[in-house]
């Protein structure tokens, strides 16, 4: 993605901010693309570093909503920052939650299958034993035991994966977990009889 794309839809996300917010965020995200160039990055490295922009614009948006609300508290600066942290929430679960029960089902089938591989090495192995002849029990222990090698490390793969999925839903997470803070944990007011002379 270039400099002037990125730009264009992050100004199209944006819209509806007042004047000045939105020439602050694209000045900012301009800066990026300025510094990244001076560093020798193309548009595109630079593009991919800060992410989708129209995903950007509804977190910045979610985040001025909050940030109004903190300063002004009244009811329309309330019903801007729900309307913007809903809008934020709605989108990254019609988005989110179809890839993630994709994901989920298919790593619990592969689960399954993990499970049904190593059942059937196992059986695999201990009929060996009855089979006729040197070379057949030969067969049957190692193939048994590369089916039971091979679910194990199908499923050591599969663990590591679910961690790393875990990791990115826990970093997720975070990430508007610190968009909303501000707003469930204000910073709170100095009280005046507390104040130093």
């Amino acid at each position: 993605m270039t400099r002037d794309d990125f730009m264009a839809r992050l100004r199209g996300g944006l819209a509806g901010l007042p004047a000045q917010a939105q020439a602050d965020i694209v000045a900012d995200y301009d800066t990026h693309f300025t510094e990244g160039a001076a560093a020798g990055r193309s548009e595109s490295d630079i593009a991919a570093a800060l992410g989708d922009p129209d995903r950007l614009a509804r977190e910045l948006r979610a985040e001025a909503g909050l940030k109004r609300w903190e300063a002004e508290r009244n009811p329309e600066a309330a019903a801007a920052a729900v309307f913007a942290v809903l809008g934020l929430g709605a989108i990254d679960v019609l988005v989110l939650l179809p890839i993630l029960i994709g994901v989920v089902s298919f790593m619990c089938a592969i689960a399954m299958l993990v499970v049904v591989c190593f059942v059937a090495g196992a059986v695999v192995l201990a009929l060996s034993a009855f089979a006729g002849g040197f070379e057949a029990i030969a067969a049957g222990i190692l193939g048994g035991l590369g089916m039971m090698a091979g679910s194990v490390f199908a499923g050591s793969v599969l663990t590591l994966v679910t961690i790393a999925l875990v990791n990115a839903l826990v970093w997720y997470g975070r990430l508007h977990y610190r968009l909303l803070k501000p707003a469930i944990d204000p910073q709170p007011t100095p009280r005046p009889e507390l104040a130093l002379p």
